[in-house]
């Protein structure tokens, strides 16, 4: 019993600073809050579930975006018709205890959900979110974890699955979009110019 309440400690102490960066991530994977707000918590749940294959000295952060994403991709392949991928193959039930942790997890989760990520959707400009959220969501998703993340180019090629050419050229083509859209923005704003 003293190893499940060392490991949902550690867990606790490693991964919850992150779940407004994962709320934040959901949203605009789904664009619904009470399905965001599952989606991070199905994802905390694997996480802790998975807690004992995250390696030590490695980035928390990344591990936990990875889950997130593949829980999206498993979760919402149909609507959104995204490639298919399988995660988590093979795995054995819970046990009784592990079963009571995550439900301990899960009511911890919800209660901060409910209180810290309510606000994340004012951060932006309506239409500053929208360049964001219009941009394809392999372009949106490189972005956010590139730049409001501050990720890696290496966490996101393994997050994403892809290489980091890969990661590097999304990069490239997504700010050259929002670029785009936010220089029309800026005009309808009149930051600029209307007759350059």
């Amino acid at each position: 019993m003293r190893d499940d309440d060392n490991k949902r400690k550690e867990f606790e102490e490693l991964a919850m600073p992150h779940i407004d960066a994962l709320y934040s991530m959901a949203l605009r994977y789904i664009f619904n809050k009470e399905e965001a707000e599952d989606l991070v918590q199905e994802t905390y749940l694997k996480a802790y579930r998975f807690f004992s294959t995250f390696q030590q000295g490695t980035n928390i952060k990344a591990w936990l975006f990875k889950i997130l994403r593949n829980t999206f991709i498993n979760k919402y392949r149909k609507a959104t018709n995204m490639p298919g991928e399988v995660l988590y193959e093979g795995l054995e039930t819970l046990s009784t205890e592990q079963t009571t942790a995550q439900e301990d997890i899960s009511g911890k989760l919800t209660d901060t959900l409910a209180t810290r990520c309510n606000n994340v959707s004012n951060l932006m400009e309506d239409d500053i979110k929208h360049a964001i959220e219009s941009l394809p969501l392999e372009y949106r998703e490189a972005i956010l974890l590139s730049d409001v993340e501050e990720l890696s180019y290496k966490d996101i090629s393994e997050i994403a699955n892809v290489p980091v050419g890969t990661v590097k050229s999304r990069l490239n083509r997504g700010r050259k979009l929002l670029q785009k859209s936010l220089w029309e923005y800026a005009k309808d704003r009149g930051f600029i110019d209307r007759r350059k």
